[in-house]
């Protein structure tokens, strides 16, 4: 049960913003940016970089709607990312992202505990700096998203259907798309 009033139709971190619409247009607005826009990583593989971190922090909705997502991006392909956050090292990723998630899971014990050899052996796998910084303020990010869902104890349904359909929604028509029903209306320019 939730800790705060949300409504029980908005599960995990959409409850949250459902009752704080002001708040919710930033985050989404990150999360977008972060997850979705043109990057040398595909929309897949920093969904995975986001389950992995979310399933790092047991966070059950986070780990369950972007691995969802992830799947959508990658052909359905739900067994990688069980695999993934079973045990990346032996998963079908490449090379390059195993180092990222090396970087990620860091990131998500505290930002200090990256060292600069695992910045330079990303890079040796052909990481950029901008893949290098994105991993790791999607980490960062997510530690807060996880925090925001289980601190105030939001919503967290079971049901793997759901988690797949929201998924495939998501993955089609982003974060802001999808988000309409609890995000203020964008301000209007003078």
């Amino acid at each position: 049960m939730p800790h705060i009033s949300l409504p029980e139709s908005q599960p995990g971190i959409r409850g949250a913003m459902s009752f704080r619409p002001e708040t919710a247009r930033p985050l989404n607005d990150l999360v977008e940016v972060l997850l979705r826009a043109p990057n040398s990583l595909s929309p897949g593989e920093r969904e995975l970089i986001a389950t992995y971190v979310s399933y790092l922090n047991d966070c059950h909705y986070c780990q369950s709607i972007h691995g969802a997502i992830a799947a959508a991006h990658l052909d359905g392909d739900e067994e990688l990312v069980r695999g993934v956050k079973a045990d990346f090292q032996y998963a079908g990723i490449s090379e390059k992202l195993k180092t990222l998630l090396i970087i990620a899971s860091k990131v998500q014990r505290g930002g200090k505990h990256v060292t600069t050899e695992d910045v330079t052996n990303a890079r040796n796998l052909g990481a950029t700096d901008v893949e290098i910084h994105d991993t790791v303020l999607i980490a960062a990010a997510f530690c807060m998203y996880n925090r925001y869902v289980d601190g105030l104890a939001t919503v967290q349904p079971r049901d793997e259907a759901m988690y797949r359909e929201r998924g495939k929604m998501v993955a089609r028509d982003g974060y802001v798309n999808v988000s309409k029903t609890y995000l203020p209306a964008e301000p209007t320019k003078p």
